[in-house]
């Protein structure tokens, strides 16, 4: 099967991006390496989410909640490219690679996948831009000030970040991924490969996460594709005082405030809830 040719009319509608954990720390108790027979459950996953409504799937190896255990690359590249190359001979729609590393990335390509989804924007590896460039695909390029030092733990709301300071969240956030931006036309990445995420979640306390949400539409001035992702986050569970499990109503509202703001993608664990949400809030606002 070959992989599908990009058919994202962005302002039309809202794109569903379903997540996929192929590890065993997800925040949201998801992550397929928990059962036993990872390649079928992942491409049971995948074709699920596909038949409730996703346009991509977003595979990633590495858990990026707050307090997680880093893994290598060898390691990343085990868990992800099998299932890479599974799921695309299984369903019909973009796959993102969801890596911050080139080498990971690179071979995610080759086995499959169409997109770069980049949590540290391009900042953490200089070849992930070059590869964009290279294989002329898109890159999101994520804001994100994570710092583990900034990160408290909860048994029951997991963990979050306190005391991370902005002179101005929106004004900085802006500013910040606009040098990922830089940084992806620098490497000769085209501007109509690149989708801009703010990093709900990531380096950013319970009150930023709301208030980056609200002012969402501040970010469309700078001329890209928005892609959030909200999904089951901590910020819900801290202002719902809920578990990842008991957050679809919480990311519901998310996904709705979020769309009427200007997202152009949802990236979320509860596909075919949120594919409705965004169908109903679509017809709505558009």
């Amino acid at each position: 099967m070959t992989p599908p040719p990009p058919s994202f009319k962005w302002g039309e509608r809202t794109y569903i991006m379903g997540i996929l954990n192929v590890t065993p720390d997800s925040f949201s108790g998801d992550g397929v390496l928990t059962q036993a027979d990872v390649i079928t459950q992942a491409v049971t996953q995948a074709q699920q989410f596909v038949a409730d409504g996703a346009d991509i799937i977003d595979i990633g190896g590495e858990s990026t909640r707050p307090g997680s255990t880093p893994v290598d690359a060898a390691e990343e590249l085990a868990r992800v490219i099998p299932v890479i190359e599974a799921v695309r001979q299984a369903v019909d729609v973009t796959i993102s690679i969801d890596s911050y590393r080139a080498s990971v990335a690179e071979a995610a390509l080759a086995a499959g996948a169409n997109w770069l989804n980049d949590v540290w924007g391009a900042r953490m590896d200089p070849d992930m831009a070059k590869l964009a460039a290279q294989a002329d695909c898109p890159i999101v390029l994520m804001h994100n000030r994570s710092k583990p030092k900034d990160a408290v733990q909860e048994e029951k709301l997991g963990g979050r970040f306190v005391g991370v300071k902005y002179n101005d969240l929106i004004a900085d956030t802006k500013a910040e991924l606009q040098e990922s931006v830089e940084i992806a036309l620098k490497a000769g990445v085209n501007e109509d490969q690149i989708i801009l995420d703010p990093g709900i979640g990531f380096g950013k306390t319970v009150e930023q996460n709301l208030q980056l949400l609200n002012q969402l539409n501040q970010f469309k001035t700078m001329g890209f594709p928005i892609l959030i992702g909200p999904s089951r986050k901590s910020f819900i569970g801290y202002t719902l005082d809920l578990p990842p499990d008991q957050r679809v109503e919480g990311t519901a509202a998310t996904v709705a405030i979020g769309i009427d703001r200007g997202a152009d993608i949802v990236r979320v664990h509860d596909v075919q809830t949120m594919a409705r949400v965004a169908r109903m809030t679509d017809a709505i606002i558009r």
